[in-house]
């Protein structure tokens, strides 16, 4: 193969060293040798590494995308000018190198915040679980008649509990809202055997969920501050049913706010995302159906947000219920996966448009499937299976 370029590397990264072979002009076979070293991933080493590929001459450096391990790298060789946008570009370009998507260090930033704070909103989540554990231990049935133990009337009760009220009917006038409709079955739920070792794990519990939600406020309130620069391009995707605010900004944390810059079309970002069926065909037959792996933070925010559209008349609802009844009716949990992970695809689909083009999203209309139906051929489609059940079907033009 034609050599494209004469001083070039190659870096494998590993969490405790990095292994560099530098391909230059030299006495080899083809003309050509390979110089090869081993650098510990401590900072200082790494742009001792960037330095003596500088030394040498090297224009162009390719590594593994291997998550946080190569970032360190990547930047050591940014400070030496060990980058080549035009070159990486070029390689994808021909087919020849799949680059990663690396971000502007503020959608970096963001990004970071956002992962946190799902990691917090899921602890909280187990938090809460575990407090609910604790009464069920003590029999108390709170979690079978409130909607949530965590709400305001049921976190209301639980501190009663805690500081020493048992009487089941006072507990349970503490109810506000639509809770005071329940009394009856409350007060029945909120009687058993709770003693002071409920309390004191049950304080422990409230306490941590106390602050696990001071933690989300402020990094809600971080995520506000620092989207502002995309506030335009936020708003646009909150147009999209099913995506809010917060989504929003997840969503442009993880793909970047210029997504032609990232990714030529639409089909591109689904594929990276990891939000699109398999495609697994051999010998005429079809293997798989299964998604890649794809980005597996963005894949929750979509299947979230795609639930949300879901429950929500338009489109994006008429999609779900037409691929719900394809793969089995809503008797069936798996049928309703495949078919919201349809409408997170649909959404990631308008994501890129909406972004691209910098336009609000327009609604197609909960009747577009309707719209797009030729109604002769539907007739010939429902006689044929009404044939095919033993049925004789005439037609009568309508008056």
């Amino acid at each position: 193969m034609r050599v494209l370029y004469e001083r070039c590397a190659a870096i494998d990264v590993g969490n405790a060293v990095v292994a560099v072979a530098v391909r230059l002009p030299g006495d080899g076979p083809d003309g050509r040798v390979t110089h090869k070293r081993v650098f510990k991933t401590f900072y200082g080493v790494l742009r001792e590494a960037a330095h003596w590929l500088t030394s040498l001459g090297v224009t162009h450096v390719a590594m593994e995308a291997t998550g946080i391990y190569s970032m360190p790298v990547y930047h050591a060789l940014l400070e030496h000018g060990q980058f080549d946008a035009d070159w990486l570009a070029h390689l994808l370009e021909c087919g020849l190198l799949r680059g990663s998507f690396i971000p502007p260090a503020d959608i970096k930033a963001v990004r970071d915040v956002i992962r946190y704070r799902a990691k917090v909103v899921q602890a909280r989540t187990s938090e809460i679980q575990r407090l609910g554990g604790v009464l069920q231990d003590a029999g108390i049935k709170l979690g079978n008649v409130a909607s949530s133990i965590a709400s305001k009337s049921g976190r209301t009760m639980i501190e009663a509990l805690t500081g020493g009220e048992r009487r089941p009917d006072a507990l349970a006038d503490l109810a506000i809202g639509r809770m005071r409709s329940k009394l009856s079955d409350l007060a029945m739920a909120l009687e058993g055997r709770f003693s002071s070792h409920h309390a004191l794990m049950c304080r422990l519990h409230l306490d941590h969920i106390a602050h696990l939600e001071q933690m989300i406020a402020r990094l809600d309130a971080q995520i506000e501050t620092m989207m502002q620069p995309y506030r335009t391009e936020q708003d646009l995707l909150a147009t999209i049913p099913g995506i809010g605010q917060l989504a929003a900004a997840a969503i442009i944390s993880e793909t970047g706010a210029d997504v032609r810059a990232y990714f030529p079309s639409a089909a591109h970002l689904a594929s990276w995302a990891g939000i699109c069926p398999g495609n697994h065909e051999s010998a005429g037959k079809q293997r798989s159906g299964k998604r890649r792996h794809g980005n597996q933070n963005l894949q929750p925010v979509l299947a979230e947000a795609a639930w949300s559209a879901a429950r929500h008349q338009g489109y994006l609802q008429s999609l779900y219920h037409r691929h719900v009844m394809k793969s089995g009716g809503y008797r069936s949990t798996s049928a309703k996966n495949k078919a919201i992970i349809t409408v997170a695809h649909a959404i990631l689909i308008i994501v890129w448009h909406v972004l691209a083009t910098g336009t609000p999203y327009q609604e197609l209309g909960a009747d577009y499937f309707d719209r797009r139906l030729d109604p002769e051929r539907e007739t010939r489609r429902l006689i044929a299976k009404l044939e095919a059940l033993g049925h004789q079907v005439t037609l009568d033009a309508a008056v």
